[in-house]
């Protein structure tokens, strides 16, 4: 039996039709210019994406580019401070270093399968994803869910034409054969990753610093591990439970450390 070609990008497109469906029917505009949705869909959207399955196309191990797009937590905080002026606490910084410490111990387990033009590509993704969260800091005070699905709108044409390009016109001419299941995960695609996972880190961005919420991306692997662990008996590693350990320690720094230094310092 050959194996079952994916087609990443038009299913990119799919996606976000489905989730700017709303924006057509009964979604408000958000309180934004269309600069920032413009550029909103095109770094979230079609960079991020384009870049990160161009490089799994070219070889990138998958479960290896999960954890390398984790860098945009670095990224995010770098650019917040230099284009937000957000300044991160020495703790914060702290627990920033001891989470990167535990992805890079993670990591230290797949990086021999990485080249070097995948792995670049896939940096590029997770600054792209790092820019869609300065962008959505600058939206400001605004109807973070309506912001998602107006932004929705920008990938569609620019993912349809990357995937008649790369992939090619059959895929798009099979679509009036789809089958009920794959269009069943490009719903949940849509409105339970797109929309509520985009929408509700979207909403964090809008009530805290970017380096406060940026670091619990950092978990993505993580719970990819304890999933593949319980629902597909995967075994897990001791280093990738000692990168683990150091991820969550770092998070907990991040979030607590400020507060309990305060209260020690008051005391």
């Amino acid at each position: 039996m050959g194996r079952r070609r994916s087609f990443p990008y038009l299913l990119t497109a799919l996606r976000y039709i489905g989730c700017a469906l709303p924006a057509v029917f009964f979604i408000r505009r958000p309180n934004v210019n269309w600069g920032l949705l413009l550029a909103y869909g095109m770094t979230v959207g079609v960079l991020q994406f384009s870049f990160l399955f161009s490089a799994v196309g070219l070889g990138m191990p998958a479960g290896l580019a999960s954890l390398v797009m984790q860098m945009q937590v670095f990224f995010t905080m770098a650019l917040a401070a230099l284009l937000l002026g957000e300044r991160p606490t020495p703790l914060r910084i702290a627990g920033a270093g001891l989470a990167l410490i535990g992805l890079a111990t993670i990591g230290s387990e797949h990086i021999g399968s990485a080249v070097l033009i995948p792995f670049l590509m896939t940096l590029v993704a997770s600054l792209f994803w790092s820019m869609s969260n300065i962008v959505t800091k600058r939206a400001g005070k605004v109807d973070m869910f309506a912001f998602v699905i107006w932004g929705s709108l920008i990938p569609p044409l620019p993912m349809l034409a990357i995937s008649l390009i790369l992939e090619g016109p059959g895929p798009l001419l099979a679509l009036p054969f789809i089958s009920p299941q794959a269009i069943f995960s490009v719903l949940f695609i849509a409105y339970g990753s797109t929309l509520l996972g985009y929408g509700g880190w979207a909403i964090l961005l809008g009530k805290y610093p970017a380096g406060m919420v940026a670091p619990f991306a950092l978990l993505v692997p993580v719970v990819g591990f304890a999933a593949a662990f319980v629902f597909l008996g995967e075994a897990v590693t001791p280093l990738e439970m000692l990168g683990s350990l150091l991820i969550f320690a770092g998070l907990m720094l991040n979030v607590f450390g400020p507060r309990l230094w305060a209260r020690l310092r008051v005391a």
